[in-house]
């Protein structure tokens, strides 16, 4: 490989997209929401959370498209093998047989996870804490306060907890599939 040309190689831009994916979903699960949560007020975190979540479901939902598009041939990278056995690179390379469970499988849940946060699961959640706060305000108490609550707050209560539910769980599987989907990419580069 002559100098300078892995620049011109979708290596540097499938790794620097993979951290990019570990590290926002990283942080933003283990870090950023559980320390919003405990220093700012619901208000505060709901906002904060309006305002990050398009950005972030966005960031989950396009990051696998461009490792699917950047995905490199092994030895494509500076690493190991190459000749007859070597898997084309970029979306063939994704869809290779061989790649089956190690890239396709672990990118494709990764992107529909992300997907379906964004595109579903984030306006859904914004309509029912829309509700919820015109339902606050006939009440006179916060959704998040102890009960008793009216029958309508405690359906959109429930509404909200089981969409926030889902959710998680989606966001939960993006990042498993995106760990999984490392686990590949390191064997790959030895």
């Amino acid at each position: 490989m002559a100098e300078g040309s892995l620049l011109f190689s979708p290596a540097p831009y499938h790794i620097l997209s993979y951290g990019t994916l570990l590290g926002t979903q990283f942080f933003h699960t283990f870090i950023n929401s559980i320390t919003s949560f405990k220093v700012l007020t619901r208000p505060q975190f709901a906002i904060l959370q309006r305002a990050v979540f398009p950005a972030y479901f966005g960031i989950q939902t396009a990051a696998p498209v461009v490792l699917a598009l950047t995905y490199f041939p092994r030895g494509g990278g500076g690493g190991g093998g190459s000749g007859s056995g070597r898997l084309a690179g970029g979306i063939s390379g994704v869809l290779h047989p061989a790649n089956r469970w190690g890239v396709l499988v672990p990118l494709a849940a990764a992107f529909i996870t992300g997907l379906t946060n964004w595109v579903y699961f984030l306006p859904e959640t914004n309509k029912v804490t829309a509700l919820r706060r015109r339902q606050e305000v006939k009440d006179g108490k916060q959704s998040w306060e102890k009960g008793p609550h009216s029958e309508e707050m405690a359906a959109l209560n429930a509404r909200f907890s089981k969409l926030h539910g889902f959710s998680s769980l989606f966001n939960l599987v993006t990042f498993i599939a995106t760990v999984a989907y490392g686990v590949h990419l390191a064997a790959r580069i030895e």
